[in-house]
């Protein structure tokens, strides 16, 4: 029973771990990908619009933080109370 328990936990772990990473490349990406379209939108347009895309950003990321560390702490609760 322990044996399966400890497998369980370790599978977990790299549950996290790979969503973890996952999440990091996909928000990597989407700041490439803001970044260049930011840049674009200075050349073309004026500066309120990016602005507006700096603002949407910045929320997008703090929200991706939260639900990451949100996961890691309730898996943490989840493997601490087995």
């Amino acid at each position: 029973m322990k044996y399966t328990l400890k497998l369980q936990l370790e599978l977990v772990v790299v549950v996290v771990v790979v969503v973890v990473v996952v999440v990091v490349v996909v928000v990597v990406v989407v700041v490439v990908v803001v970044v260049v379209v930011v840049v674009v939108i200075v050349v073309v347009v004026k500066v309120v619009v990016v602005v507006v895309v700096v603002v949407v950003v910045v929320v997008v990321v703090v929200v991706v933080v939260v639900v990451v560390v949100e996961v890691v702490v309730v898996v943490e609760v989840v493997v601490v109370e087995e």
